[in-house]
């Protein structure tokens, strides 16, 4: 078997097959196990040193340990990550006063949400786009396009959204999403610790699917969505905050109503990262109760239509 066959067996014995994807997502002890065989099997088959087996088994403890230990520093700096590959794909909206407001709505609700401070503080944004979408990375860094603004008809509207992206945050859904996802990376790096002294194009071959993990974290963002668990999570945190923070959470309702009135099946906004708006107005309802519709105040409405005119 030469390096490049040795490095290609051990991709295949390192890639889990679907029914095996929530064992592994259980926490480092899989990923020492892993490690550990393979180092097992490398050493007997003769393809490896001593030396390299060490290695492997090192590289998988310390991978599942760190996969079980971001910190809030790490998750900002993930977040802002992230949101710089948002801002790639959709530039930010220079209207400072636009920014600035939803900034002010968008902060005094994370102080009412259930983790009310990240390590870099909440953060949003608004993208110059007409997508209609709003995007929740890791640590509080919140974006929101131009087109999902333009939906909101009252403060109570603009609050709602916010409130959901918050609810994501706290809950730090996307957090987990990476963690799933970067799994490909850290079993494809015990690949590269093993193929570092097994020549330059195996070790080129390796660290190109490393990086390709980078490409499943904005996959799991930006493309797929948190998923139907992670959606009503967030409308439930957002409905609390509403409530909290003196916001109506029909308001809530009103935006999901508006979104399934623009929903275009097979879209490239909302409707490709959000289960159906039907299911989560009725779940909705059902946290709601009978709590009855409040009009929001006139000097905030008067606030808002003189902040988003011409957005």
């Amino acid at each position: 078997m030469n390096s490049r066959s040795f490095v290609r067996h051990l991709a295949f014995l390192l890639r889990p097959p679907v029914a095996a994807v929530a064992p592994l997502l259980a926490g480092c002890q899989t990923v020492k196990v892993v490690s550990e065989g393979v180092a097992a099997v490398g050493v007997a088959t003769g393809q490896i040193t001593e030396e390299q087996a060490q290695s492997i088994v090192r590289t998988g403890e310390s991978l599942g340990s760190a996969m079980e230990q971001l910190t809030p520093e790490n998750e900002y700096w993930i977040g802002r990550a992230v949101t710089a590959t948002i801002l790639a794909r959709h530039p930010a909206y220079d209207r400072s006063d636009l920014n600035r407001y939803v900034n002010l709505v968008g902060q005094s609700l994370a102080l009412y949400s259930d983790r009310p401070e990240t390590f870099g503080g909440y953060r949003f944004l608004v993208l110059d786009s007409d997508d209609i979408n709003a995007f929740a990375g890791p640590g509080g860094l919140i974006t929101v396009t131009r087109g999902m603004l333009r939906l909101c008809r009252t403060e109570d509207e603009l609050a709602a959204v916010l409130a959901h992206e918050i609810g994501h945050v706290a809950h730090r859904h996307g957090l987990k999403a990476i963690k799933k996802s970067r799994w490909t990376g850290a079993f494809t790096t015990i690949v590269v610790e093993a193929g570092k002294q097994l020549g330059g194009a195996d070790l080129a071959e390796a660290v190109r699917a490393f990086e390709g993990a980078i490409g499943d974290v904005t996959q799991t963002l930006v493309n797929s969505g948190y998923g139907r668990a992670a959606e009503r999570e967030a409308d439930a945190a957002a409905v609390r905050m509403l409530r909290r923070a003196g916001y109506d959470p029909h308001a809530l309702i009103a935006m999901l109503e508006e979104m399934d009135r623009r929903l275009k099946p097979g879209g490239l906004d909302f409707a490709k990262t959000h289960p159906d708006p039907t299911d989560r107005i009725r779940e909705v309802r059902s946290l709601i109760g009978g709590l009855a519709s409040v009009p929001p105040p006139a000097e905030r409405q008067a606030r808002f239509a003189a902040v988003m005119r011409g957005v």
